[in-house]
């Protein structure tokens, strides 16, 4: 069986270069990397960013502006006969967007480019929440009516907009399916870290891959997916409506405790990150240019704004207005990037551990950054008999990230996929295609104790070939979010809204017609 994975592996070896070169680039030109700051930023990172300030500007920052009125609508449960509320689609995209990349990725950046890296990841969610307000109306614009789902997003949208060509919408229902489906084995990697974490912690012992412990953990999450993603989107989003609120309440509550306990760290804590925004300690580098490209990529990486992910969720919403979803999901990247990772940053930052050579071994163990984070959290908490209950807690919100990840690259998929065919046999395919291989192949490789890295280069190459196709139909079609952002500040959204008649754009669902069927 070993020797079957590094087969597989080792044939995937081909993409590694490409996904570095494509990721990279210019940054891997020399006339490019010797610009100052500049030169720190590849043409992705550059992409992504100035789509959201082209959004933010052509939409009069309707992020900040309408902020107050985006939780209005998040807050919304009613329960529709078509589609899903729209608190429930904020769950279901929170439940995609905060995944183990939240602790791992902001912890990386702060070890990286210092504390100052947490301000430039919030500059980057600011004008990210613009980006997720664009692509979440273009969603709903471009959303079709399925029975009783709505269904839609990137491949959707991307098919209208770019003159209603269906092999575009093929072509990108077949990226985004492979990048979700390739993402599930990387979950359950995460899955298996840390509830292996919660079982050696109460058990007082560490336990192996081969231990039946990893065992009974693969077994249960193969059984858990299956018994969720097989019966369907209305079960997952029961599922998320209680485990997202759960899991947030439970991390923020954890991590807010050893703020309070640490409360004489807070003022340091702020001053040292804006003043290390602009100027990072020697530790760190030293230049300003790595505190900011830091920050910038992991708030651009780990809200997902821009990328197309969360069009899925978006589209699936019943809304008054498609507007409104754009409000939630501008929320949902608030959510993600000032609330969920910034507790990671405070753990991090606030515990200093690069100034406790006692404590920790910084220049050896800053690359594993679970293990910087979690030893943060150690390092915090106040006397060894509070310590156990605080590792166990932020385990269990990992795994829980990871699961919710997991669950969702699926769902996600399913919904891309009725761009393919819409037929019930169909769907129930993917569904089990993702529960029934991809779960159990990641099972398999962590208790054949490997990390199949060259496959996981693959979905970061398919996640940047889909973020650049997203990007250029995102601007293409600007001018309808703008128009339909001007019809509802005009009416207040309170007017039965009809695309063709308000904005001058035909759409499949938002018709008189459609509406009333």
């Amino acid at each position: 069986m070993q020797h079957l994975f590094e087969v597989v592996n080792d044939l995937f070896a081909f993409f590694v270069p490409v996904s570095d070169l494509l990721w990279d680039f210019p940054k891997n030109v020399p006339a490019w990397a010797a610009i100052p700051v500049l030169g720190e930023f590849s043409f992705a990172m550059l992409l992504l960013l100035g789509t959201g300030l082209f959004f933010t500007l052509r939409t009069g920052a309707v992020q900040l502006r309408r902020f107050g009125e985006s939780i209005r609508i998040v807050m919304d449960r009613k329960a529709s006969e078509t589609g899903i509320s729209p608190f429930a689609a904020f769950m279901l995209s929170s439940a995609m967007r905060a995944g183990p990349g939240n602790i791992m990725g902001v912890t990386g950046a702060v070890t990286v480019g210092g504390p100052g890296a947490l301000f430039w990841m919030w500059v980057a969610g600011t004008f990210g929440m613009a980006t997720g307000f664009a692509e979440a109306t273009l969603a709903q614009l471009f959303k079709e009516r399925k029975e009783s789902e709505f269904v839609g997003g990137l491949p959707f949208y991307g098919m209208r907009i770019l003159g209603n060509r269906r092999w575009v919408g093929v072509t990108l229902a077949l990226l985004f399916i492979t990048y979700a489906l390739l993402n599930v084995p990387s979950q359950t990697f995460h899955l298996f870290t840390a509830l292996g974490s919660v079982a050696s912690t109460l058990a007082g012992t560490t336990y192996g891959r081969t231990s039946g412990v990893f065992y009974a953990i693969g077994a249960l999450l193969v059984v858990s997916v299956a018994a969720l993603v097989l019966g369907g989107l209305k079960r997952v989003i029961r599922f998320t409506d209680l485990c997202v609120p759960f899991m947030a309440v439970l991390y923020c509550g954890v991590v807010l405790l050893l703020v309070v306990l640490n409360w004489r760290l807070v003022p340091w804590f702020f001053g040292s990150v804006f003043a290390e925004a602009f100027s990072p300690e020697a530790i760190f580098g030293g230049s300003f240019g790595v505190a900011l490209q830091q920050g910038i990529k992991r708030g651009l990486m780990v809200n997902e704004a821009g990328q197309g992910t969360i069009t899925m969720a978006a589209a699936a919403a019943d809304n008054r207005h498609p507007v409104e979803q754009g409000l939630v999901q501008s929320m949902g990247v608030w959510f993600d990037t000032v609330v969920i990772c910034s507790m990671a940053g405070f753990v991090t930052v606030m515990a200093k551990l690069w100034a406790a050579p006692d404590v920790f071994d910084w220049g050896a163990r800053k690359a594993d950054k679970l293990l910087v984070f979690m030893s943060s959290a150690r390092h915090l908490t106040p006397g060894t008999g509070f310590d156990p209950a605080v590792q166990v807690a932020l385990s269990v919100s990992y795994a829980l990230f990871a699961f919710t990840t997991l669950i969702g690259m699926i769902v996600f998929a399913e919904i891309s996929a009725n761009m393919l065919s819409r037929k019930p046999r169909f769907i129930l395919g993917l569904r089990a295609l993702g529960a029934l291989f991809f779960v159990p192949f990641g099972v398999l490789t962590v208790l054949a104790d490997l990390q199949l890295g060259n496959i996981w280069y693959v979905t970061d190459l398919v996640n940047i070939l889909v973020a650049s196709a997203n990007v250029p139909i995102l601007l293409a079609g600007g001018k309808h979010v703008v128009a339909a952002l001007r019809h509802y500040e005009r009416t207040g959204g309170r007017e039965g809204f009809v695309s063709e008649r308000d904005i001058g754009l035909a759409t499949p669902y938002w018709t008189e017609e459609a509406r009333k069927g």
